[in-house]
């Protein structure tokens, strides 16, 4: 994946997408592959907002059945037993354990007839997908950290869990592998009209400050959190905020699904990476979209909830290893409340022509974007049905998957890599490792942890560097391999990955201090 500004400027496609999140990543995956001259921008870096920033779940959203929305849940169940077949390099199973308190807001019968109606709507599972009821003692032996003062009971279910910026990233290589243009940090400044309806689009390259134009017969607008300022207009919905950190492992394999004491809120308790997730607020915004932080009050907020159902000392901000915030567009609502909007999805059209994606979920974004792609090929007058639903993924290994799995980690073991490392390396790359491990066997220290206490080894940042379209330091530790937000990184650390980082990118001198200084300023010392 490489960058070409001359690649997009002057052309004419069929179909603009506006945003490199999931939606975007979906929309001009599935164009692609219907046929269509496909271009998808993103004035920052793919998945470098919300999409980064999830529960990193594949899930039908147990919690949304108390608000009635089955067609959601429905929706949702059906994609992610789809995804886990076609992306299961990239989509894992994972359970999630529900104590019962004596004093809880869930009673066991509730929980009970939410978890049956769960799994019928999944459909035909296996039994090992369906829930489980465990007594006290057998519930607290599953989680042997959790406080089992007052647990009466507890439950077990199925879902699923992903790295969600790596998603967004082979969903935009495989549309360009489909002959879309893609291309990062690419701004659009601007539209061209035509009897009223938009027919083109004024870009500008962040990198270079190159500008340009290009025709498109449609356009989409997956811009997220900046949906309105691409049109020039609200259109219509609001904005909620989440907060997720990152604690020190506890030695779990399996999630948890609690409620607040405080106010009630579900939040979750997730392993990621070696780690402890925790999160997520739902909170209303209304404040200044380009800057998402965690508030010493959220994070707070977290930490508390933790330290209520977390046995030993109390976590503190100080065991805080990462953190990060991002922002969902919702649908508009007179509710109050946040949490008590439907996750749902609406697409939008203008009276320029525009088509704008409101709301929906990482889990159910492909789906959604099918429907984007039928109304685009509606309009330019081709039908041609869409292929993603159980299509394999650009980066899925061939055949048996767990066959794959054991042969590749024998390589990996022989080469020198440690078995964490190995295993995520297999689950970030798919079917891409084995360049990877050629880099290995050319240069064994590449085999070595990037960090000593985070689980990825120095030849997938190199990979990442040189294939994978990194234009900024943050984008490599942040998004192409998540350490920024995995571990507290040193000055020192950070310095040396910002010259592994220049060396591969070919930066000069000024080039490196001034992208370490960025990192550093944003990152380690706020």
């Amino acid at each position: 994946m490489y960058r070409d500004f001359s690649s997009i400027n002057g052309r004419t496609f069929d179909l603009l997408v506006c945003g490199g999140g999931i939606y975007g990543a979906w929309t001009a995956y599935d164009a692609a592959l219907r046929g269509l001259s496909v271009a998808v921008v993103d004035q920052g870096d793919w998945a470098g907002a919300t999409s980064s920033a999830s529960s990193k779940l594949i899930h039908g959203g147990l919690r949304y059945l108390e608000s009635f929305d089955f067609k959601l849940v429905r929706k949702a169940l059906a994609e992610r037993e789809m995804l886990l077949h076609a992306a299961a390099h990239r989509i894992w199973p994972l359970r999630f354990g529900l104590p019962v308190y004596r004093d809880g807001r869930f009673g066991s019968l509730r929980l009970r007839i939410g978890l049956s109606l769960y799994d019928w709507l999944a459909g035909a599972i296996p039994a090992e997908r369906k829930f489980h009821r465990y007594s006290a003692a057998e519930f607290a032996g599953r989680f042997p950290f959790l406080n089992s003062a007052k647990l009466i009971a507890g439950y077990s279910y199925f879902d699923a869990q992903t790295d969600d910026a790596r998603l967004v990233l082979e969903l935009i290589d495989g549309a360009r592998n489909n002959g879309a243009v893609c291309l990062n940090y690419c701004k659009v400044s601007g539209f061209t009209e035509s009897n009223g309806r938009i027919n083109g689009a004024c870009i500008r390259d962040q990198v270079t400050g190159e500008t340009g134009n290009l025709s498109a017969a449609r356009i989409v607008n997956a811009a997220g959190q900046w949906s309105g300022s691409v049109q020039n207009e609200n259109p219509g919905y609001r904005l909620s905020k989440g907060v997720h950190l990152i604690l020190p492992d506890l030695g779990e394999r399996e999630a948890l699904l609690l409620t607040a004491q405080s106010d009630g809120r579900v939040f979750f308790l997730m392993p990621w990476y070696g780690r402890t997730l925790v999160g997520t607020t739902d909170s209303n915004y209304q404040g200044d979209i380009e800057r998402i932080n965690v508030e010493p009050e959220e994070r707070e907020y977290l930490l508390n909830e933790v330290n209520r159902v977390v046995k030993g000392a109390p976590w503190k901000e100080q065991d805080v290893l990462g953190e990060y915030a991002g922002l969902r567009v919702l649908k508009m609502s007179a509710k109050a409340s946040p949490s008590s909007i439907s996750r749902d999805w609406e697409l939008k059209t203008s009276r320029n022509g525009v088509l704008t994606s409101i709301g929906g979920k990482l889990t159910s974004a492909r789906a959604d974007a099918e429907s984007i792609v039928d109304r685009v090929c509606a309009h330019l007058g081709k039908v041609r049905p869409g292929s993603t639903f159980g299509k394999p993924f650009p980066w899925r290994p061939e055949g048996d998957y767990q066959l794959w799995v054991r042969q590749q980690w024998s390589t990996a073991l022989r080469l020198g890599i440690d078995g964490d490392s190995a295993g995520w390396l297999l689950r970030r790359h798919g079917n891409r490792v084995e360049e990877i491990f050629r880099l290995c066997s050319q240069q064994s220290p590449l085999t070595e942890r990037i960090l000593p206490d985070v689980p990825f080894i120095l030849a997938d940042l190199i990979f990442c560097a040189r294939r994978e379209m990194v234009v900024h330091l943050e984008d490599l530790l942040r998004r192409r391999i998540p350490l920024l937000i995995l571990t507290k990184m040193t000055p020192a650390q950070l310095q040396r990955l910002a010259g592994l980082a220049a060396r591969e990118l070919n930066w000069s001198s000024e080039r490196e201090s001034a992208e370490y200084s960025s990192c550093k300023r944003k990152w380690l010392d706020e």
